[in-house]
């Protein structure tokens, strides 16, 4: 028999260490850290990535009680579709399946032939969480949002949310209509997002879905320094924009940045864990999020991603390292884009 406890509205089964949270007002059920499919599709962002190590890292996943799964149209062209897809033929009804439309296909009668390929992609006749993947600029918002709402109805959306949507644009959204989730950049090194956007989403019930929960490895201790760190994951405000492939155009902040890593690494050796139990838990306890979504290669990282919650840390260690990104938090501001300026 399940031992079931209350955390902080987390409902933690130790049968597999698992926690697990509402969906915003929806009636979905989220294990506390999701898997990010995005790295199935390989390519120039990830690089070269095993169909079958993908599709056992889906099955790990699932043995280790996360039942919740991110995608996208756009991440290989539906290729990381494709894979979740192949991964879930037998277990899908174990499984809460979260994808995206691009925000090229945001008008109605794309988004509803989105859909029809993403759920034939992911050999599903229904798809748990929709979501719009960025805000679209050309399209109004109220025509994407009843294109989503009608894919309700006709019953191949259980609920529908958004990612990368700014404090104007959940404004401007909350005036059309209701959504259980808003997908977002956030981690101990990028808090912008509590300036603005968490209280918002507090406010009006809206599950909080945190992407690059480890800061693309810098959350890791796998980099010393900035110099250590490769073109491809150094395009962030962390790093000067004069880096190949940055588009911020800004200074960086990468002695701050590595000051901050270097007080995380202090905190966790002292706790007796590591960085990356440290992020994802820390994550797991602030307010609105509903799920940490942590990309994973192979099956142990899976595995480890989802036993950083198995032992929860003291909340004085949580607060050591919320006081040792605070400077860094402050020096970001509330612009909630770690690459540009998309969001408003």
């Amino acid at each position: 028999m399940d031992e079931r406890c209350e955390t902080m509205g987390l409902r933690r089964e130790r049968i597999n260490c698992m926690m697990y949270r509402q969906l915003g007002t929806s009636d979905i059920e989220v294990s506390a850290v999701a898997l990010g499919c995005w790295v199935f599709a390989g390519g120039r962002t990830w690089g070269e990535q095993s169909d079958s190590d993908s599709i056992r890292t889906v099955h790990a996943a699932l043995d280790v009680g996360i039942n919740f799964f991110d995608t996208a149209e756009g991440y290989g062209s539906g290729y990381s579709e494709t894979i979740l897809g192949r991964a879930l033929e037998e277990r899908r009804s174990k499984a809460v399946v979260a994808t995206k439309v691009s925000e090229s296909n945001a008008a109605e009668a794309d988004v509803m032939a989105a859909c029809d390929r993403s759920l034939q992609r992911l050999k599903t006749d229904y798809i748990d969480l929709y979501q719009l993947h960025w805000p679209s600029r050309e399209v109004p918002l109220e025509e994407t949002i009843g294109a989503l709402e009608r894919l309700q109805q006709q019953g191949k959306v259980r609920t529908y949310g958004v990612c990368n949507f700014g404090p104007k644009d959940l404004d401007e959204l909350l005036s059309v209509g209701s959504i259980v989730s808003n997908q977002l950049p956030y981690n101990l090194l990028w808090r912008a997002i509590e300036v603005d956007i968490i209280p918002k989403c507090t406010e009006h019930n809206i599950g909080v879905l945190c992407y690059s929960p480890l800061a693309q490895a810098l959350l890791t201790g796998k980099y010393r320094s900035a110099d250590d760190v490769p073109s491809g994951r150094a395009r962030t405000k962390h790093f000067s924009g004069d880096r190949p492939d940055a588009r911020h155009g800004e200074g960086g902040r990468e002695a701050e940045t590595f000051a901050a890593i270097h007080e995380l690494e202090a905190i966790a050796e002292a706790a007796s864990v590591s960085m990356t139990d440290l992020a994802i838990q820390w994550l797991a306890h602030q307010p609105a999020v509903s799920s940490v979504l942590a990309g994973a290669r192979r099956p142990s990282q899976i595995i480890a991603n989802a036993r950083s919650l198995g032992c929860p840390l003291p909340q004085d260690v949580l607060d050591r390292a919320t006081a040792a990104t605070e400077e860094l938090k402050e020096a970001f501001g509330s612009n909630p884009d770690m690459w540009g300026s998309r969001f408003r």
